[in-house]
């Protein structure tokens, strides 16, 4: 009989604090969800993401859900192929794009009116540490003039690191906060730590 009442109890400890270890964690992500909310009211907030594989759509779409963004995929006019994506090949067209950083490949879309934005985040994969040609095609493809931009990412090794360097460097009159590689990220607490 004492070992079903020390039993009982000891399940009885292991939920208590299990619930209380998941209304922390709740109380945590809703603290964040606020503060988010907080720094982007009356802000007009892009998402505009490039995505590969699918892995930086993910994170665009948890991004844009926790700022209320609009979700603008930045999609290729020539889709890549699993051949143009193998970096092991000098001859791939991701390769041929990172080896001559001019090379700005087409976007199919526009953004409708990129002036109503206030904030601007744009994500993409990691290719060689730094963001793929195409993000200078979209960077250079509007005014981003007095809009805050913010960078995240996707990597399957290395981490954000300077991979933004060369879009801040093309959009001088826009206002670059610190990026973050949102891989397995949250994204309420990466917006969270910015200083809108």
């Amino acid at each position: 009989m004492k070992k079903i009442f020390s039993l009982v109890l000891m399940l009885l400890f292991m939920f208590t604090v299990g619930c209380g270890s998941a209304a922390n964690t709740d109380a945590k992500t809703n603290k964040e969800e606020v503060k988010v909310t907080n720094k982007l009211q009356n802000k007009k907030v892009l998402v505009a993401y490039f995505s590969a594989t699918g892995t930086t759509k993910k994170a665009a779409a948890a991004l844009a859900k926790a700022t209320n963004a609009d979700l603008f995929e930045i999609v290729p006019e020539q889709p890549y192929t699993s051949e143009d994506l193998n970096y092991r090949n000098n001859s791939s067209r991701s390769c041929k794009e990172h080896a001559d950083g001019s090379i700005r490949p087409a976007i199919k879309t526009k953004v409708a009116d990129m002036k109503k934005y206030d904030v601007v985040f744009v994500g993409y994969p990691i290719w060689w540490g730094m963001a793929p040609n195409i993000m200078k095609t979209f960077v250079e493809s509007y005014d981003f003039s007095g809009k805050t931009m913010v960078a995240f990412c996707t990597v399957y090794s290395s981490g954000f690191g300077f991979s933004d360097s060369e879009l801040k460097a093309l959009t001088p009159k826009a206002k670059w906060l610190q990026g973050e590689d949102l891989t397995n990220g949250d994204a309420s607490a990466f917006v969270a730590k910015l200083k809108f």
